[in-house]
């Protein structure tokens, strides 16, 4: 029982509801943006209806995620689904910025936070600063990167961590190397 407990979680549809009440959208707000029904999209996230590629590029558009997220459901093998993400299993995600490349690392998108890989390319930056709702700590494995949070900048290297709460920030690598480096969200935000 436990087993299809946690089973029933992974699923695009448990994705989906935990992507929407993440970004505090109701299901009729984000019904109405669809031009869906209430009861279709309460189906979806349920399971019991698929969305066509149509609807799944709405539907990302909508919540401000990659239609990749939604369409990289690889099975895991039953004893490993919930638990473990293979490096070849990584789901893309985050914007279209060029230079950023980020993976899912967390089994699905249902838990209080997410943790997410991200490589920046060398002589790569944000083209803004930007805020978000949510407490995120990195941590760098290799390579360097320029940040800024809030008036506060920093560069950080391997080893090295750092916090966000909210604050306006921006990131640039202007090293001859990619940067690589861990992130948890809270809450997610992919």
């Amino acid at each position: 029982m436990h087993q299809t407990a946690i089973s029933a979680t992974r699923t695009l549809g448990a994705d989906l509801r935990a992507l929407r009440k993440s970004r505090g959208i109701t299901l009729s707000d984000l019904a109405e943006a669809l031009g869906r029904s209430v009861g279709w999209l309460s189906q979806v996230e349920r399971d019991l209806s698929t969305p066509s590629v149509d609807d799944l590029h709405e539907i990302s558009a909508a919540m401000g995620v990659p239609t990749s997220l939604l369409f990289a459901h690889a099975p895991a093998p039953a004893e490993e689904a919930g638990y473990i993400v293979r490096r070849g299993a990584r789901r893309p995600i985050g914007a279209d910025i060029e230079g950023l490349t980020e993976e899912l690392l967390s089994p699905d998108l249902t838990d209080d936070f997410e943790v997410v890989h991200s490589t920046f390319a060398p002589h790569s930056a944000v083209p803004a600063a930007k805020s978000r709702p949510t407490q995120e700590v990195g941590y760098i494995l290799s390579g360097k990167l320029d940040l800024r949070i809030g008036e506060r900048a920093f560069t950080v290297g391997p080893g090295d961590s750092f916090r966000i709460r909210g604050e306006v920030h921006e990131w640039a690598n202007p090293y001859d190397i990619p940067c690589v480096a861990l992130w948890v969200i809270a809450p997610p935000v992919y």
